[in-house]
């Protein structure tokens, strides 16, 4: 068989082998970018990937010029370390694969914050790397500068986050940002203790200040490579206290996240800074090239303090490079678009699939 002219894809995301016999391009949640690939000439094909079926998936992606990657970092006690070493042994036999676990490392991590705190997305961040760092350092941290929100390197779905409040030098409130999590108050020793899980397998623990204007909600903002594609507002529910009805109500879900185009007018303040000012800092602060960023990638802000005009101003809380869905209504031909440039860029033109 041999592959369009324009180069085979795959697009991987998890399951089992019920799932990966079972998967088309029509019957799963992807179907519009495999559509957008198909438009440009680009042969596609799902790549459902289980840690019991890795030598299959390897198989197959060793057939293919490039591979598109879904999978968050924890996902119903699952992690991706037999994913990452596959999709890095792909890459280096010639494979391009997007996004690379090496600039997941880089981006796609709570440290981000810190090692880009000066940026304008930044604010008052720190970064615990030891256990024993965290017990000295973070409480009198606590004490002087109020609320603080916690977060482990990696994780997804509110994982290890944590609004902590000060009580006394004995308790704290806590409240995680998982769906359903209720405000507790709890002995200082014991969360502290609690967190130490954080430091496995060379884990860190960041730290900033809760933004007040959580309630405002968070601006998602969609990027292909350095461009913005589209933004998503929603009004969120995490690290907010749920109603006297109770998280599991109506009235504590979070809202529908809104989607909107990159052109609209109420985010072109932020998309100029992303395009001409941040993502090109980040770029040169984490040592990524162009040719390496994520075809699909966002940046999560919070509404800062506005600024002396009244303007707003953003604060970054997360960077989701290991699996972003949903997306913009623009997204599927831009990451298409992007995708064919990638290939042609790497001098394909015709390959033999095994």
């Amino acid at each position: 068989m041999i592959a369009s002219k324009s180069g085979k894809l795959a697009l991987l995301w998890r399951g089992d082998r019920r799932a990966r016999a079972e998967a088309t391009a029509e019957n799963n949640r992807y179907h519009r970018v495999f559509e957008a690939l198909a438009a440009l000439g680009i042969e596609a094909e799902p790549a459902v990937y289980a840690d019991d079926i890795v030598d299959e998936v390897r198989r197959q992606l060793l057939g293919c010029d490039g591979v598109l990657v879904w999978v968050d970092p924890i996902s119903d006690g699952q992690n991706r370390v037999r994913l990452d070493v596959l999709l890095r042994e792909v890459a280096s036999r010639g494979v391009w694969v997007s996004a690379h676990p090496d600039v997941i490392l880089k981006m796609g991590v709570k440290e981000v914050l810190h090692r880009t705190k000066h940026l304008g997305w930044g604010t008052d961040t720190h970064l615990y790397r030891t256990a024993e760092d965290f017990r000295e350092a973070f409480p009198p941290r606590l004490r002087a500068a109020g609320p603080r929100v916690l977060k482990q390197n990696r994780g997804n779905g509110g994982q290890g986050v944590w609004k902590v409040e000060w009580l006394s030098d004995a308790t704290v409130r806590v409240l995680h940002a998982r769906r359903g999590s209720v405000p507790e108050i709890v002995p200082l020793g014991e969360f502290i203790g609690q967190c130490e899980a954080y430091f496995a397998h060379e884990g860190c623990i960041v730290d900033q200040p809760f933004q007040p204007r959580l309630p405002d909600g968070m601006i998602r903002c969609y990027m292909g490579e350095d461009k913005v594609v589209g933004f998503g507002h929603q009004f969120i529910k995490a690290l907010i206290p749920p109603p006297p009805e109770g998280p599991d109500s109506p009235a504590g879900q979070p809202g529908p996240r809104i989607m909107h185009p990159a052109s609209a007018p109420p985010f072109q303040a932020l998309r100029a800074k992303m395009e001409t000012e941040w993502t090109p800092q980040m770029m040169g602060l984490l040592g990524i090239e162009a040719a390496s960023l994520p075809i699909i990638w966002d940046a999560d802000f919070l509404y800062g303090p506005r600024d002396a005009s009244g303007e707003d101003t953003y604060v970054l809380c997360e960077i989701n490079v290991s699996s972003v869905f949903a997306i913009p209504d623009q997204a599927p031909a831009a990451i298409a678009r992007l995708a064919l440039a990638r290939l042609q860029s790497s001098g394909v033109q015709r390959r033999s699939v095994i």
